[in-house]
């Protein structure tokens, strides 16, 4: 039964990629003409990261990935947490999506973010870098939700969401995603747009398997669309502060133009007031939950309709959720979203 699943899914996003690819060339026609992160804890903050300073394309060593290991976490606070690597884990996926996941979601997630932590980890150590890895803040859940924390934040329910964790833990205690022998960036986010994005057309770079997927389960999610709305002078005061040199006439329907979008409808780049900018950077100064957005201007100011929530590489936490809940195994989820990777 589900294999059956399965395979009516593969149809399902098959036949949604072909839309999916012809829908933003019709989003990107009326946005010209206008212009004559549910999540649960980081908000994916793996992919925000990497899209801020760890460059998707580069890559760690290789060394083997020692399951027994200890992770060096810096909280808000400026402490360093000693962090086992299985129970990184489990406070990682805590920190991500809800327990109540299917158990396949939490698997993939698990090892999503292990693969990708452990990236980071090898890079500073090899670097000789600083005491701890990586930061995290253990009072908003921000990377890692500490053992104590999840007691406090599931109640009664502790010892089911805890054990439903500790399955899926030892069920991919050491699994790693890989190319190449090396491992990958396995960037992650919420809510896609209905189509992943190409790494390199947020972040530059070339990295084969980070590219689109079609991920048609999210547009069903609460928190797949949303809006923000500002009046002229907000809009104006908010463009600046993000771009100081921008150039604002009278007019705001000429403050946004020369706008690329990718494949999936995502901004990937533009102009503010005549400054060059980037779909992320642009995403960033209006305050919205993606780069995929169109906005109109009326008597009211700016309104904007965002799809989707975080950055749009990788693995779509709902989408794999969704996948799960028609049968998918954790390993199909994540040959999905990251094509051409080796579960190791």
């Amino acid at each position: 039964m589900k294999k059956m699943k399965w395979r009516r899914l593969v149809a399902l996003c098959g036949v949604f990629y072909l839309l999916a690819a012809a829908l933003p060339l019709l989003s990107f026609c009326s946005v010209q003409e206008n212009e004559g992160e549910p999540e649960t804890g980081s908000s994916a903050i793996a992919g925000e990261s990497a899209g801020k300073g760890d460059s998707p394309s580069s890559s760690a060593s290789g060394t083997p990935v020692e399951a027994g290991g200890v992770f060096r976490l810096k909280d808000a606070d400026g402490s360093i947490l000693e962090v086992s690597d299985s129970e990184f884990v489990k406070g990682g996926i805590a920190a991500e999506i809800p327990p109540s996941y299917e158990p396949e979601a939490l698997k993939a997630q698990g090892i999503a973010l292990y693969t990708y932590y452990s990236r980071l980890r090898e890079q500073n150590r090899e670097k000789g870098g600083e005491e701890a890895d990586f930061s995290c803040n253990t009072k908003t859940g921000l990377v890692y939700v500490p053992q104590e924390t999840r007691k406090k934040r599931w109640g009664e329910s502790y010892e089911k969401w805890e054990a439903a964790l500790e399955e899926a833990e030892k069920a991919i205690r050491g699994k790693t995603l890989q190319q190449d022998g090396e491992l990958i960036c396995s960037t992650y986010f919420a809510i896609s747009s209905g189509n992943t994005d190409a790494g390199e057309d947020v972040w530059g770079g070339d990295t084969s398997y980070l590219s689109p997927a079609a991920s048609p389960g999210d547009i069903y999610a609460d928190g797949y669309l949303s809006s923000v709305s500002m009046s002229v002078e907000e809009a104006r005061a908010a463009t600046l502060k993000a771009f100081p040199d921008a150039k604002l006439g009278d007019e705001p329907e000429e403050w946004l133009t020369e706008i690329v979008r990718t494949g999936s409808g995502t901004v990937k780049s533009g102009k503010a007031g005549g400054v060059k900018a980037t779909g992320t950077e642009l995403r960033n100064a209006f305050g919205l939950r993606s780069a995929n957005f169109t906005w109109k201007i009326g008597k009211d100011g700016f309104t904007f309709t965002v799809k989707g929530w975080g950055h749009n590489v990788g693995m779509s936490q709902v989408g794999a959720q969704y996948m799960a809940q028609n049968g998918a195994s954790c390993q199909e989820i994540l040959s999905w979203y990251y094509p051409g990777s080796k579960l190791v």
